[in-house]
């Protein structure tokens, strides 16, 4: 019966071509490698004596370059392909993470920020691209989930290891190390991964209609983005405000935090795989799973208010988990479908925009609201803005209705 229920598990992961699985085994190479990000702020402070605002503007100045970078990478890859995205993207952020180290000044840093965020954050939406292009329509959510999965492996492991090489080796060697994963990684994928075109486009006038349907000319992409942003804006509390919240409400050390954190971690691992697998078996609507985890969400947050014992933390973040798990894979897959021929790297780059976007709002928004009104407060503004992603995917459905009726 174990074994049984060991091989459908396994099962979930079969069906992905040889280019997906080299793809993830990259994604995981290139998060597990990005150790100086978790640790940027505490290096700023401790190491070049920054002040607390100077180092919220180089945080502002990460924000700004992720959000160009996932525009750029879009738009070239549509352009010139995302193969040569990806290599570039790779390769240029590797070489500009050895020469980071030697910058000190506080302009000096606000720019190369800028500058590496802009050429590192080029890969995400040529990624989403080569998914499309190197995965087959039907496995193509689990080839998206399976990237994901590969991406939070690598967040789990690059700071565990990344404070390990601080503490016996020091900051600079954290930055030689972020550089050479960064080009092991995409040396990795130009050996072993082939180029492959994205299919022509079939129509007679490509290029004029292409310039007609532009991104932001479709309505029900809009509401879709929006609905994506407030999701993020109120995942991301939970990298920021909250781990502050379980040692203010709760008295929680770093451990116990981070034990919670290997919850939300351990969820996504075990449950992630399966479930898409099911929706892709059985059909199930992806904006009716949209719509579940948008209120998952909120409700975890709604949950918070109810604070008055420790199992009330651990429903909310389960509740969190849940909602993280049905919403954000399945977010990418529906941004996928939804690009028009041609313009695959447009809508992917405006996508992770949005979540760039909330990456910048997030913690600002969330510590404004604590240092003025306290956390009962935060949670009832992230509870309701998850409940305004709800109904902008209400919206959306009856719109998307509307275009097959």
């Amino acid at each position: 019966m174990i074994q049984s229920a060991f091989t459908r598990y396994i099962n979930n992961y079969r069906g992905f071509s040889r280019e997906i699985w080299i793809l993830t085994a990259v994604t995981f190479i290139n998060r597990a490698g990005t150790m100086v990000l978790p640790f940027l702020s505490r290096y700023l402070k401790d190491d070049l004596h920054f002040t607390l605002e100077e180092i919220g503007y180089v945080m502002v100045c990460f924000g700004l370059g992720s959000m160009l970078g996932s525009w750029l990478g879009g738009k070239l890859s549509d352009k010139i392909g995302f193969y040569k995205i990806m290599v570039f993207s790779l390769l240029t952020s590797g070489l500009l993470f050895f020469i980071l180290q030697f910058i000190t000044s506080f302009i000096g840093m606000c720019m190369a920020i800028f500058v590496i965020m802009s050429i590192a954050d080029m890969f995400r939406p040529a990624m989403f691209v080569s998914l499309g292009v190197y995965s087959k329509p039907e496995n193509r959510t689990r080839a998206l989930a399976l990237v994901r999965l590969a991406i939070n492996l690598g967040f789990v492991l690059g700071p565990a290891l990344g404070g390990i090489i601080i503490v016996s080796m020091g900051y600079s060697s954290l930055f030689w190390v972020d550089g050479f994963t960064c080009i092991i990684a995409i040396i990795t994928f130009r050996v072993l991964v082939k180029e492959k075109k994205k299919e022509p486009t079939t129509n007679k006038q490509p290029e004029n209609n292409l310039q007609k349907a532009s991104v932001f000319k479709d309505k029900p992409y809009l509401l879709f983005l929006f609905a994506c942003f407030a999701i993020a804006t109120i995942f991301f509390q939970l990298f920021t405000t909250l781990p502050l919240y379980h040692k203010d409400a709760y008295g929680l050390t770093e451990f116990h935090t981070g034990l919670l954190m290997a919850i939300n971690g351990l969820i996504v691992f075990l449950l992630e795989m399966p479930f898409i697998n099911y929706i892709e078996r059985k059909n199930i609507s992806k904006m009716k799973i949209l719509i579940l985890g948008a209120l998952l969400l909120a409700i975890s947050f709604y949950t918070l208010l109810i604070n008055i014992q420790l199992g009330i933390l651990i429903t909310g973040l389960i509740l969190l988990t849940l909602g993280e798990m049905f919403y954000l894979p399945i977010s990418s897959s529906f941004a996928m479908d939804r690009a028009k021929k041609g313009q695959e790297g447009r809508y992917m780059g405006v996508f992770a925009m949005a979540f760039s976007l909330a990456h910048i709002v997030s913690a600002k928004t969330g510590m404004e609201i604590i240092s003025r009104w306290g956390y009962n407060a935060t949670w009832l503004v992230m509870g309701t803005l998850g409940i305004m992603a709800v109904i902008s995917l209400l919206l959306l459905q009856k719109m998307i209705n509307k275009e097959n009726s």
